[in-house]
């Protein structure tokens, strides 16, 4: 029990997992900024907006429903950090793993969205209300193909539910990654991976522009700066799970890892590269681009996948 408790508050939990993510999201707006020929924050920047929020009034609405609002920031964070713990125990050893630990992991990743939903309805506010409506319609638009890509590696893998049979899977054969159904996968993957990061183009459910922020609108203090930060570890843990199905993981031998490392960089670099090279779509834009040609592709995978292409 104590090594579980440790496992999850520090190492690989949340500890490990919100210090990567501070360091995530600086080099997000660090190259942001890059691009926009600006000199972007400091390094410690994310540590310093989540400490000013931290001290500031945490206002609920007189209209809002107090325990969703101020409980939606914490399950976000909470499955945030489990799927962290279950993704880089099976990373440090592929023998912690349980049967269906995949399913779990997929699952954990898609309650930050409802937690968003939860505190968009929550909030009493029309433009919260409105926000959290068009997050609901994105979720609906990109599991499908999300679930159905993530099938290909149980396929290939023979069957495999587990994490780290997938891991060892690739260790012998090769990443899953090299094959084309598991190209056109990845490829479907990513796309899903940036909507479910809430980051341009499929940012319309916080659109400061149009909705103030959304969901998060009525928002301040610390339940602000818990939603913030449950969101920069997202950015830190959906490309891992990728890294782990798709790309055989990190193997931490000597120069094994440095090219682990350099995995979930390139994920990073094509997150920002999509956020910085592309303007918000519209919700109806998405949902059929979602349920159209990505979802197309992703039952593609599927079929090749089972031909062992």
């Amino acid at each position: 029990m104590g090594n579980t408790i440790f496992d999850f508050l520090v190492f690989p939990g949340f500890v490990f997992t919100a210090a990567v993510a501070c360091l995530v999201s600086w080099i997000d707006r660090k190259v942001t900024a890059r691009v926009q020929w600006r000199t972007g924050p400091p390094l410690l920047q994310p540590v310093y907006d989540l400490v000013k929020l931290s001290g500031k009034e945490n206002l609920v609405p007189r209209t809002g429903e107090r325990v969703s609002f101020l409980a939606s920031p914490l399950v976000a964070v909470t499955a945030v950090t489990l799927a962290s713990t279950q993704l880089w125990r099976v990373l440090i050893d592929a023998d912690a793993t349980f049967v269906g630990d995949l399913i779990v992991v997929v699952y954990l990743l898609v309650v930050p969205s409802i937690a968003l939903i939860i505190a968009g309805a929550s909030s009493g506010n029309p433009f919260a209300s409105l926000g959290a409506s068009r997050e609901m319609k994105l979720v609906l638009a990109y599991e499908l193909p999300f679930i159905l890509v993530v099938l290909v590696p149980v396929i290939k893998c023979d069957g495999a539910i587990r994490l780290g049979e997938i891991i060892n899977w690739q260790s012998a054969n090769g990443m899953i990654l090299g094959s084309v159904s598991g190209f056109i996968a990845f490829l479907v993957a990513i796309l899903c991976m940036q909507a479910k990061l809430a980051l341009v183009p499929f940012d319309m459910a916080e659109a400061e522009t149009e909705l103030i922020g959304g969901p998060l609108i009525e928002y301040s203090g610390i339940a602000l700066a818990v939603h913030m930060l449950g969101r920069w570890m997202l950015l830190f843990v959906v490309p891992v799970f990728l890294v782990v199905i798709f790309m055989g993981g990190i193997d931490f031998e000597s120069w094994h890892t440095l090219w682990g490392i350099l995995k979930y960089v390139l994920l990073l670099v094509i997150v920002v590269l999509l956020r910085n090279t592309n303007p918000r779509v519209r919700i109806d834009q998405a949902m059929r681009f979602f349920w159209g040609p990505v979802t197309i592709l992703a039952v593609l995978s599927v079929i090749l996948a089972f031909l062992n292409l």
